[in-house]
């Protein structure tokens, strides 16, 4: 694919105007990544009107703070937008753009070590992620709460599979592992996630 040369993007990329954004409303994706490709931005904002919720989701579900899940979430798109035009218009936008926002999710994680914060209380919403559905109910938010205390090893495939729902070689290629590596930790995950629920006495875990 030929290079072109890519307007900077806007300190407010993520709040475009809904009027102008309407435009774009209708069109696939790829046309819109083509657009975005040209300049764009109005095309650029239709895409992370699309993927805003879920991209928030996963940091939220990585990160366990809402604050650095939104700031997260913004420098996701703006990360993915200055790059553009090193994406594959022939791949899942979904795969390429959860790869950044995972790999900025890893980043923020390892400053942590070192620079320790209080979390606030992660408190889900939004769109279609399947998490706000999934915190609406007591149960719910007590699987979340265990979630949130697994190691990051376990937890990312965890949320990419049941919060993002990707697929095993999606989750792979997101956090650059092999497919069997991300089978075997979603397994080990599940298991240590029921037993943490048994322990503390939540018995109706679905360990799908």
């Amino acid at each position: 694919m030929s290079k072109m040369k890519l307007s900077p993007p806007k300190p407010c990329i993520l709040r475009l105007r809904r009027k102008i954004r309407s435009v774009y409303r209708g069109q696939d994706e790829v046309s819109l990544l083509r657009a975005s490709l040209a300049g764009e931005t109005e095309a650029w904002g239709e895409i992370i009107t699309r993927y805003k919720e879920a991209v928030f989701g996963l940091c939220l579900g990585f990160l366990r703070n809402r604050a650095d899940a939104e700031d997260l979430t913004h420098d996701a798109f703006i990360r993915a937008y200055v790059n553009l035009r090193r994406y594959r218009l022939d791949k899942r936008f979904s795969t390429w753009i959860f790869t950044i926002a995972s790999n900025l999710c890893r980043n923020r994680l390892r400053y942590r070590r070192y620079h320790p914060v209080v979390s606030l209380p992660a408190q889900l919403n939004g769109g279609t992620d399947p998490a706000r559905i999934v915190a609406r109910e007591d149960r719910g938010i007590q699987i979340r709460q265990r979630l949130d205390r697994l190691p990051y090893n376990y937890r990312a495939p965890l949320v990419l599979r049941y919060y993002n729902e990707l697929s095993y070689k999606e989750i792979a290629e997101v956090l650059s592992l092999p497919e069997g590596t991300v089978k075997t930790r979603i397994h080990r995950g599940k298991m240590a996630l029921k037993e943490a629920l048994e322990k503390d006495g939540v018995t109706q875990y679905e360990n799908r």
